[in-house]
C-alpha cells in the first residue's frame, strides 16, 4: 500500500484562520532552489523582523537577530572564511551549541557552497574523530572550552590517537571578520551563491540509537523539504515565537530553521536546556511553541504538576516535536494539565520530517497517530519480502520523496537501505489509515521472538506506562537459551515510589488484557534510562548490552 498526503481541501487555497498571507507567502517561498536563496528572500520581505533570540541566564544578556541582519552576519562570515582558505570544495566539520553564533557560522557555509557536517556537541573523541575522517574534512571549528569540555584539547588527542588532523578554528576565529591587509593581494571575494540545491552539501550524523554512528548524506533540497513539511503542518504565523531547546547540531536546527524563514516568525534558542532554570527564558519572551520529544513533554509536565494552580508557560499555545514514541496518555495528560495542544510527528536523521499532526486534527488522532504526510511523501507499507500491503495493515515503513536523505556515507549501507524502486527502509512498524495517518506499532528490531511468537515491545511499553509505579520504560528482547529470547522491561520510577517488582507487573498487564505469551520475564528497575543528548532517545541498545548477562533467575515468574 502507498499512501501520499493530498492536500486538505480546506487550505487548499492556501488559506487558514490564523494567518492567510503568512501561509501564502510561505507556500511560495518553499520552492527555494536552495538553502541560502531562501534566507535572502525571507530577508528581503521582512528585514526588521526578529528571527533569533538568545536566552541567557542574565536577561540583560539576551540577544537577538533580525532576518536581514541574519543574512548580513551570514555573508559577512562567508567573507571571512573565504579570506581564510575555505573554499566550496571544503568539507566543514563544526561542534558548536545552540548559539546565534552556530546558526549564522551554518548559514555561512550555505553561502559559500562549501560542505558541512555538524557534530552534537557531546560527541567525544571516537565520533569526532570517526566524523573527521569519515568526511575527510578540512576544518573544524569548536568552541574553545565550554560546559567544562576543552575542544581544542579535544581535537589534539583526535590527531594524536587517530591521525586525522584538519586546520581547526575556534568559533571566534570563524565568525570574526578579516584583518585588512597593508598591501596587496586582497582577500579573495567569496565566490557566487550556489544555485543548485540538489547536491550533497551535508552530512548528519545517525543519532546514536546504535553503537556505531554513521553519516547521512543530505542536500538543501532535502533540508527545504523536511522544514516544509513541519512548517505546512504546524501552521504558524509571525506573531508565533518558537523555540530551538535542543542541539542545533542535529536534524531538527535546519527542520525548524526552514520554518521559521518560511513563516517569519522567530524562535528562542537555549544554549544548555534544563527544567526549571530555562522557563524563564519561555515566559520572558513569550514563546507560544515549544517541544523537541516525548521526554520534553514529559519535562514540562512534571514542572506543571510542581505548580499546581498557575499555568507553567502562559503564552503556550502548542507543544510540538518527534523523534520517539508517544503514548496516547501523555498527549491528554498535556492537553489538559499544560493548557495547550500537542502535535506530534514521525521523522529521522534520513528524512528529517515524514508526517507531521496539525493543529486542525482531531484530538483522537493527535493522540493515537504520528499525523500525515506531506504532499511529495510516499509512504509504502509492506510485508518483509517487499510486497505492498493494503491500507490498514501493518507493516514495515518505507519512504521515498524529496526529503528523503541521498544515502550514506558508506556505499555498503546505502545499498542495503533502499528497494530497487528507491524507497527508504526505515526498519520502523506501522499502518496507514484511511485518513492518511500514520501509526506507528514498534520497530522491526523491537520485535521480540519468544518461542517462535513475535512480541511487540511497543505494544507492552504502551501498558506499562499507564502503572501509577512507572514514569518510563524501555522493552527488551534478551538471549535465552530455552526461549530464544526472553522479555525484559526496563522501568525508571516517579521519585518515592516504592520498588515495582514482576508479579506486580505482571498482574497489571494481565490486567490491561496483553496476552500471557508476552508478559516479561525479567523486571529490572533503573534510575534513568540511557538516552541519547539530542531528543532523549532511550539507546536499548545499552540495556541490552548491561542485562544480557543477567542471570536467568531474575525472569521467575514470567511465562514458561
Amino acid at each position: 500500500m502507498t499512501a501520499g498526503h493530498r492536500e486538505d481541501e480546506r487550505h487548499g487555497d492556501g488559506t487558514t484562520a490564523r494567518g492567510p498571507d503568512a501561509t501564502a507567502v510561505a507556500r511560495a517561498l518553499a520552492d527555494s532552489r536552495t538553502l541560502w536563496e531562501l534566507v535572502v528572500r525571507r530577508a528581503d520581505l521582512t528585514p526588521g523582523a526578529r528571527a533569533l533570540i538568545q536566552a541567557a541566564d542574565d536577561p540583560a544578556d539576551d540577544e537577538s537577530l533580525t532576518f536581514g541582519e541574519l543574512r548580513e552576519h551570514a555573508e559577512r562570515t562567508a567573507a571571512g572564511l573565504c579570506a581564510r582558505g575555505v573554499r566550496p570544495e571544503h568539507t566543514v566539520a563544526w561542534q558548536l551549541p545552540s548559539r546565534i553564533e552556530t546558526v549564522v557560522l551554518s548559514l555561512a557555509l550555505a553561502r559559500l557552497g562549501a560542505r558541512q557536517t555538524p557534530l552534537l556537541p557531546g560527541h567525544g573523541e571516537r565520533e569526532v574523530a570517526l566524523a573527521l575522517r569519515t568526511t575527510g574534512a578540512a576544518w573544524y571549528v569548536h568552541p574553545g572550552r565550554r560546559h567544562g569540555t576543552d575542544y581544542a584539547a579535544l581535537a589534539d588527542r583526535v590527531r594524536e590517537r587517530h591521525g586525522v588532523a584538519p586546520r581547526t578554528l575556534t568559533a571566534g576565529e570563524a565568525l570574526a571578520e578579516p584583518e585588512p591587509t597593508a598591501g596587496p593581494p586582497p582577500p579573495p571575494p567569496p565566490p557566487p551563491p550556489p544555485a543548485d540545491g540538489t547536491q550533497v552539501r551535508w552530512i548528519y550524523w545517525t543519532s546514536g540509537t546504535t553503537a556505531a554512528p554513521c553519516g547521512v548524506r543530505h542536500t538543501d533540497r532535502s533540508l527545504l523539504a523536511g522544514g516544509s513539511c513541519l512548517a505546512h503542518a504546524l501552521r504558524p504565523v509571525p506573531d508565533d515565537v518558537g523555540s530551538i531547546a535542543f542541539p542545533y547540531a542535529h536534524i531538527g536546527g535546519p527542520d525548524y530553521l526552514v520554518m521559521l524563514l518560511l513563516y517569519g516568525f522567530p524562535a528562542v534558542l537555549f544554549e544548555k536546556f534544563a527544567l526549571p532554570g530555562a522557563l524563564a527564558g519561555y515566559r520572558r519572551h513569550g514563546v507560544t511553541t515549544a517541544g523537541g520529544s516525548t521526554a520534553f513533554y514529559s519535562m514540562f509536565l512534571a514542572q506543571q504538576r510542581a505548580r499546581p494552580g498557575e499555568r507553567l508557560i502562559p503564552s503556550l499555545r502548542l507543544l510540538a516535536g518527534g523523534g520517539a514514541p508517544k503514548p496516547p496518555e501523555l498527549y491528554h495528560e498535556v492537553v489538559a494539565e499544560l493548557g495547550c495542544r500537542l502535535a506530534h510527528g514521525y521523522g529521522m536523521t534520513e528524512a528529517p520530517m515524514i508526517t507531521m499532526g496539525s493543529p486542525d486534527d482531531t484530538p483522537e488522532q493527535l493522540a493515537t497517530t504520528e499525523g500525515r504526510p506531506p504532499p511529495g511523501m510516499e509512504i509504502r507499507v509492506t510485508a518483509p519480502d517487499g510486497t505492498p500491503l493494503p491500507t490498514g495493515s501493518e507493516g514495515e515503513i518505507r519512504l521515498r520523496g524529496e526529503a528523503v536523505c541521498h544515502g550514506y556515507l558508506d556505499p555498503r549501507r546505502t545499498a542495503e537501505a533502499f528497494d530497487a524502486e528507491g524507497f527508504l527502509l526505515t526498519g520502523d512498524l506501522g499502518r496507514v489509515l484511511d485518513s492518511g495517518h500514520l501509526v506507528l506499532t514498534g520497530r522491526t528490531k523491537d520485535i521480540i521472538i519468544r518461542k517462535g511468537e513475535n512480541i511487540s515491545a511497543k505494544e507492552i511499553e504502551h501498558f506499562l506506562y499507564r502503572h501509577p509505579a512507572v514514569a518510563d520504560a524501555a522493552v527488551i528482547g534478551l538471549p535465552d537459551p530455552e526461549r530464544g529470547e526472553r522479555v525484559c522491561a526496563v522501568v525508571e520510577q516517579p521519585a518515592g515510589a516504592a520498588r515495582i517488582t514482576l508479579q506486580e507487573v505482571a498482574a497489571h498487564l494481565r490486567d490491561a488484557g496483553l496476552a500471557t505469551y508476552k508478559l516479561p520475564e525479567q523486571v529490572e528497575v533503573v534510575e534513568a534510562l540511557p538516552r541519547s543528548g539530542t531528543l532523549r532517545k532511550v539507546l536499548k541498545y545499552k540495556l541490552r548490552e548491561r542485562f544480557s548477562g543477567a542471570a536467568e533467575a531474575a525472569g521467575s515468574g514470567g511465562p514458561g
